[in-house]
């Protein structure tokens, strides 16, 4: 059977906009949530966010490109670049039949969409859009558009899957790998949310945070004191691929993926299920399909949103499912530092789960005073600081609006 690994990483980030920078901040324990710049927030009630900081997409494009590009994309296409080039992948001698992209986000331009509108309703007697309109909005044009950078001609789409919207490219990326159609595939997802609408929207649902007074501190999964999630933005990229290519070619391994638990709560169209039913289903389902027990299972990146309900219920899952494991068993929070990115929350997780796994050292749950005295207490939830561990199988988890769940499992890499 084909076997699936780890060969290239990319990300930008609210602590980073590279990988060593975001695996540097997420060790120092470093907060991306800061009073929004985007945009006027005087009238509304969550003024900040975990924003992409020092972003010039000059950098990276050319002026007539940018306009063509919603901000998703672009933050899409800078994370493929890097991790192309960290997979020291020579494209010149890759068969690009064989190259496909798995791209994830629950969005997609939904800036574009805002700006649109708002510019027709200040001109509704002459309904004028931008020919760019539809193409940088779609959700399926961030795959496109790394498929026609790149000259890729395997398969290619985007998954919308609410938050593990980059977790399910993942699964279905591990699997388009294990049948043969492909031999690489650049998989990841990006999300670019923070907007009027999205902050609105999401702050009618009273599901974020209003701790204006200290954004940094307003993101603490875990803690008594939560009161809602901080939304961020960004980007990550995986090459993943079949280990005998990777051989060949004598590339560099990060770890093994053992594929993806997929489940779903089917409880509620906002909240998970109380007891964590589709989360046990999804860690167990994959760790049923490598023989992996749940003692061999040494560290998880949970969801945890920093939601009264949604943390509570993972830890719920986790202690059932771990029950015999709990004292050997690390759990993290990196959302407490990079904020929710919605759609790109999978792979940005992913990359932090990969590189615990690399260099032996937990990412901290930062924020956390108290543990809420609803969540078993005997949980390692890794407080304010990061640890050395040796790490050897990882769990990544991502829980979606719709109940969408995906667990995806990654193994130190022993040939």
């Amino acid at each position: 059977m084909r076997r699936v690994v780890i060969t290239g990483m990319g990300a930008i980030t609210p602590i980073g906009n590279n990988v060593k920078d975001f695996w540097n901040n997420l060790i120092l324990g470093k907060s991306g949530s800061a009073p929004i710049l985007r945009f006027d927030t005087s009238a509304y009630k969550t003024k900040f966010a975990c924003e992409v900081k020092n972003y010039d997409p000059l950098q990276f494009f050319e002026k007539s490109e940018i306009r063509k590009m919603d901000l998703f994309t672009q933050y899409a296409l800078v994370s493929v670049d890097e991790s192309i080039k960290d997979s020291l992948l020579n494209l010149e001698k890759c068969d690009k039949n064989k190259i496909g992209v798995v791209w994830g986000s629950g969005m997609g331009g939904i800036q574009t969409f805002e700006d649109e509108l708002y510019a027709f309703f200040e001109n509704k007697k002459i309904p004028r859009f931008n020919p760019f309109f539809i193409t940088k909005l779609i959700p399926n044009i961030a795959a496109g558009q790394i498929s026609i950078k790149y000259g890729f001609h395997g398969p290619s789409y985007v998954i919308a899957s609410a938050c593990t919207s980059s977790n399910t490219a993942i699964a279905d990326a591990y699997n388009l790998i294990r049948a043969g159609i492909s031999d690489i595939i650049i998989t990841g997802g990006s999300e670019a949310p923070i907007t009027q609408g999205t902050i609105g929207g999401f702050s009618a649902m009273r599901a974020l945070s209003e701790s204006n007074d200290f954004p940094e501190k307003a993101s603490r999964p875990f803690d008594k004191t939560r009161n809602g999630f901080v939304l961020g933005e960004g980007a990550g990229a995986l090459v993943i691929e079949e280990l005998e290519h990777a051989i060949k070619r004598n590339a560099q391994i990060y770890c093994e993926l053992l594929g993806c638990g997929l489940a779903s709560d089917g409880y509620h169209v906002a909240a998970s299920h109380p007891e964590g039913l589709g989360a046990i289903l999804a860690m167990e389902q994959i760790m049923n399909l490598n023989n992996i027990l749940p003692e061999d299972v040494n560290y998880i990146n949970a969801h945890a949103t920093s939601t009264t309900i949604g943390d509570i219920s993972e830890c719920k899952a986790i202690c059932k499912l771990f029950e015999k494991n709990i004292s050997n068993l690390q759990i993290s929070a990196t959302k407490s530092m990079t904020g929710h990115l919605l759609g790109a929350a999978g792979v940005a997780e992913a990359i932090a789960t990969i590189l615990a796994i690399k260099y032996n050292k937990i990412p901290p749950t930062i924020n956390l005073n108290e543990i809420d005295q609803e969540i078993d207490q005997r949980l390692n939830l890794t407080p304010n600081k990061s640890l050395d561990f040796e790490v050897r199988i990882a769990l990544n988890n991502t829980f979606g609006f719709g109940g969408h769940i995906v667990s995806s499992l990654f193994k130190k890499f022993e040939n």
